[in-house]
């Protein structure tokens, strides 16, 4: 409790000093593997990269892609794998284990979900995950509130959809049925880029985002090869054929995996997961 205190307290104390976005002087969760630094900004590659499967209907409503990022030369940068979802026809919960992560594989055992992708940031104490930014599991909300540089995912009983906090604030009297919240926002409501180039800190990880497009849909987007900065994955959605509306970062490096059930196809996480997203056909 000391331990979560004091991280609670820190948190609130940076938010007062600092812009809207500075994401960097937050109190990061605990990551599964440290990233890689940089020496120099890595160009970000054209959003037009082959080969790519382009979309694929796997069920109504329910659509796969796979495409890589190549240089100028054709040598791969990293893979991709996409999954888009219409949430008129399925629906999104938050699934949370306090002393047992467990992995996509067992995740989706587990719930009975048709799919399964990594969650929010979280931190540990005394053996316990707890989640670092807000999190609605049955209805139940814990972690702490984010401020303006954060997103959100947020289920009622009528609808899913993503929020940028500036915009949208949680209050606390929502009745949501499911919730997380994460950063840094990658795309801004509209389509505008979302993580400028000011607050870039030179690192690239394994990367999930969970973004939703101009038509509604839901996208979940896992790089699995290390390439992307944040201000990099930034211009890359913002650029892409995607059509994001908005776009929000997930925990990355060997926390990122996306798997659907009863299928070899999808990226897993390379660590056992407390927090993850999960869908079900409504």
């Amino acid at each position: 409790m000391r331990y979560l205190t004091t991280q609670l307290l820190i948190l609130i104390s940076l938010l007062l000093i600092c812009d809207l976005f500075v994401v960097t002087p937050l109190p990061q969760p605990t990551f599964s593997s440290p990233e890689t630094a940089l020496s120099t900004m890595t160009p970000v590659p054209s959003p037009t990269t082959e080969p790519d499967t382009g979309w694929i209907l796997l069920q109504p409503g329910l659509e796969q892609r796979h495409l890589n990022l190549v240089d100028e030369v054709g040598r791969g940068l990293d893979d991709l794998y996409l999954i888009r979802i219409d949430p008129n026809l399925y629906r999104f919960d938050v699934a949370y284990h306090a002393t047992e992560p467990l992995t996509l594989e067992d995740w989706l055992t587990k719930t009975g979900a048709l799919l399964a992708v990594n969650g929010g940031y979280f931190s540990i104490d005394a053996e316990k995950y707890y989640p670092t930014g807000l999190t609605v599991v049955d209805g139940q909300p814990m972690g702490v509130n984010y401020g303006d540089f954060a997103g959100m995912l947020a289920v009622t009983q009528y609808e899913t959809e993503l929020r940028w906090l500036a915009q949208q604030p949680y209050q606390h009297d929502e009745l949501l049925l499911a919730g997380l919240q994460s950063f840094p926002l990658l795309v801004k409501p509209g389509g505008e880029l979302g993580f400028p180039a000011e607050h870039e800190d030179n690192k690239r990880a394994r990367r999930t985002v969970i973004g939703q497009d101009k038509h509604g849909r839901f996208i979940l987007l896992v790089a699995a090869r290390k390439y992307f900065t944040l201000h990099q994955l930034s211009c890359f959605l913002t650029d892409s054929d995607l059509e994001l509306d908005i776009a929000l970062n997930l925990d990355g490096g060997q926390s990122s995996g996306l798997l659907l059930a009863n299928t070899a196809d999808g990226v897993s996480a390379q660590s056992k997961l407390p927090i993850v997203i999960v869908v079900y056909p409504k």
